[in-house]
């Protein structure tokens, strides 16, 4: 592949679309996806998964896949020490609308499918909620005091509802789904989804829906009884917690063992970052619009605006982030 013309910037990709069984308007109508259809679930934001790469939608790279990217110039991208730790970008980073009920689900540990998957790769993953209507629910994990063989019967029966732990949810909750955790989602809510690269599921029930063919999707009974945790579910709901030290709102939503989640939250200002030079972040906006300045003087700029992800490189240096007034910036990266 011969090499091209490379500068860094904030790379923003073009989304990655996906219809669900579950899916509905919502992408399009809150979070500004002209492109989703009426039954969109998923819009992944960056990915680099076979057959699903992102590719720069702006700027001097505009048409470089991620593949390309990392293949040619890992460091300015990555950083020098997460480019040796990671043979391929190790998130994937999506927005998420569940009109209709996701399946019950649960996800491996990277133990589990080191043995098992092909891939071998488990699935951590993070929700934050960014709208959240009156009807909408989370299901995570099962009640206190649920027996396996309780569990079980119920979903042999088809009341497993009655084992769940389902929550009310609004704006600014985070959910942490480390894997062994049953869990779905309905009622219209939407949130960001930060989770390891990997698209590992397994499902318990699909409610008894079929497709427009009348087919059922395929269920992972055995393996999700295997890797389900029924003990040690840990907190339901995490609450954004500010971090001091910084000129504006900052605030950490989750820190993990393969990701750490932040908002930056701003009025009509301009903020400086001065980024870690070992490592990339990932800014999606929530909330508002503005403009990264950077480069030599800070002449250079991206705009930015409510459901733009951006890659910001390792190398990029110190840089400007302009809001034009009240707004949100998710920053996730791995430590």
């Amino acid at each position: 592949m011969p090499d091209r013309p490379f500068t860094v910037y904030p790379l923003r990709f073009k989304e990655i679309y996906k219809d669900k069984i579950w899916g509905g308007p919502e992408l399009a109508k809150v979070v500004g996806k002209k492109g989703a259809s009426k039954k969109c679930g998923e819009s992944w934001e960056i990915a680099q998964r076979e057959g699903n790469t992102s590719v720069v939608a702006n700027g001097p790279l505009k048409g470089w896949s991620l593949d390309e990217l990392l293949e040619q110039h890992r460091k300015p991208i990555l950083g020098d020490e997460q480019s040796m730790r990671f043979r391929r970008f190790p998130l994937l980073v999506k927005f998420l609308a569940a009109h209709d009920k996701l399946s019950l689900q649960v996800h491996p540990s990277d133990d589990y499918a080191q043995r098992y998957e092909a891939e071998g790769v488990g699935k951590m993953e993070a929700w934050y909620v960014i709208h959240a209507p009156k009807e909408a629910r989370v299901i995570r994990g099962v009640l206190p005091g649920t027996t396996v063989a309780e569990f079980k019967d119920h979903l042999k029966k088809g009341s497993v509802e009655q084992c769940l732990n389902v929550m009310d949810v609004k704006e600014q909750d985070v959910i942490f789904i480390p894997p062994g955790t049953i869990h779905s989602a309905y009622g219209g809510v939407v949130f960001l989804e930060v989770q390891q690269n990997s698209d590992c599921t397994y499902r318990l029930t699909d409610w008894g829906r079929t497709d427009a063919k009348g087919k059922a999707r395929p269920l992972d009974v055995e393996k999700a009884m295997n890797v389900t945790d029924f003990y040690s579910m840990g907190v339901s709901k995490y609450k954004p917690a500010r971090i001091p030290g910084f000129p504006y709102r900052r605030k950490l939503l989750i820190k993990c063992e393969k990701f750490t989640m932040e908002t930056i939250e701003m009025g009509r200002q301009t903020v400086t970052e001065k980024p870690h030079p070992q490592r990339f972040v990932v800014h999606t906006a929530v909330a508002g619009s503005g403009k990264y300045f950077f480069g030599e003087k800070k002449k250079d700029s991206v705009p930015w605006k409510k459901g733009d992800t951006h890659l910001i490189p390792a190398k990029l240096g110190e840089y400007d982030i302009q809001s034009n007034g009240a707004s949100e910036i998710v920053v996730s990266y791995v430590e």
